[in-house]
């Protein structure tokens, strides 16, 4: 398609996405890979380039690469832009996400599933709290994801989870803990911000149908304007009184509409709707967020 849903709201997601954000905490700033992470895995194939301004990671038949940011997060906004692996990535994963540690471990994920050439990415979402998962959704883009960087947002605050690309929002994952459906949500466990390109050859592409093509090798992927404003604590009650306006944002009428345009327009794949999976009906969540 030639182009994506409008955006609906320049000028506030404009200040937002300001590589000068206001940080609570001791967070960072967008600015410098070599100030903001470290690559932790890869053996070579995660490299800072341009002075800090660039970072790649690549895979082979021997590894993929990644790295996480140095870092801790309760809640914040958080924004990278990514041009991913061009050309025949069948079985590569890029991700870009947020994760903290241990089996009840919290989790906020974007993974961009690789694709034979000519064929386009899936974007797969997904949200873990207390170890649990298995709430996938799954998009297809209005552009070429490998021709230049597109910009993948993350807004986490007490209330709502929104993922956006390039400004427009196509998930709302909201907080319905305390309501009848009793959905555990990411509130207590501060999160680093993490990226890889992994082998996923046994299901990434067409559930595994397609196989990775190593003469194709290396995949490479780039990552630039990493931009994380958050709360550097663990103390919601302090992150809430020091957070910036990422705290307490949500979609406004605009926003929603927009959200609800991508979805009809993109959307390819939603737990809530799947009934092989959940056979005796969808998660509590999924009535609850109607």
């Amino acid at each position: 398609m030639a182009s994506g849903p409008k955006l609906m709201r320049t000028v506030a997601l404009g200040v937002l996405c300001s590589a000068v954000l206001l940080l609570a905490g001791g967070a960072s700033a967008a600015g410098n890979f070599y100030q903001d992470v470290d690559i932790t895995w890869g053996d070579g194939r995660g490299k800072i380039l341009d002075g800090g301004q660039l970072l790649t990671l690549s895979m082979d038949r021997s590894s993929g690469s990644g790295f996480q940011s140095k870092n801790q997060y309760l809640y914040g906004r958080f924004d990278m832009q990514l041009k991913l692996v061009p050309g025949d990535s069948a079985g590569t994963v890029t991700t870009f996400y947020l994760s903290s540690q241990g089996s009840q471990h919290d989790e906020i994920d974007f993974e961009f599933l690789g694709n034979a050439s000519g064929e386009p990415y899936t974007v797969h979402t997904n949200v873990y709290s207390q170890g649990k998962g298995g709430r996938e959704q799954q998009f297809r883009m209005w552009f070429d994801p490998t021709k230049d960087f597109h910009t993948y947002s993350v807004v986490w605050n007490p209330s709502h989870i929104v993922f956006y690309v390039d400004g427009t929002p196509i998930r709302d994952f909201r907080n319905l803990a305390a309501s009848a459906a009793g959905v555990p949500f990411p509130t207590s466990q501060p999160m680093r911000v993490y990226a890889s390109v992994w082998d996923a050859e046994e299901w990434a592409t067409q559930g595994g149908r397609v196989r990775t093509d190593w003469s194709k090798a290396p995949f490479v992927a780039s990552y630039r304007g990493l931009a994380a404003a958050g709360c550097a604590g663990s103390d919601a009650a302090a992150c809430a009184r020091a957070g910036g306006a990422w705290m307490f944002q949500e979609l406004d009428a605009a926003g929603q509409e927009e959200l609800r345009r991508a979805r009809a327009s993109y959307m390819i794949y939603d737990y809530c709707t799947d009934k092989y999976r959940f056979r005796q009906g969808p998660p509590p969540e999924c009535a609850a967020a109607k």
